[in-house]
């Protein structure tokens, strides 16, 4: 997964890319840190640009995506925002959602 470095960044990529995903995760989260490596291995079966970036050091994401906890994972398809999974995402629903937008 590739670090997004801020905001106007993760626009641009929006802008540019058909379909992507955005893993949200902050300092001192150990749901993030369980969390990552599932979502990280579904790289290797979907065709879209996968992202994460770290809310602590980008907190100007967090407002312009109201996001409020961590872990997020969001789904973007043709720039806009597809489907938004928050603090417990169910793997099973993330894979037919990312199925969907393929």
């Amino acid at each position: 997964m590739q670090q997004i470095g801020s905001f106007g960044e993760w626009m641009e990529y929006v802008e540019r890319e058909r379909a992507l995903l955005l893993f949200v995760k902050t300092d001192n989260c150990s749901v993030c840190e369980g969390l990552y490596p599932q979502v990280k291995a579904l790289q290797a079966n979907f065709p879209i640009l996968f992202y994460k970036v770290n809310v602590a050091e980008v907190p100007e994401i967090a407002g312009q995506l109201s996001l409020f906890t961590a872990p997020v994972v969001l789904l973007f398809n043709e720039g806009k925002e597809y489907a938004r999974f928050a603090r417990f995402i169910p793997i099973e629903e993330l894979k037919y959602r990312l199925g969907e937008i393929i």
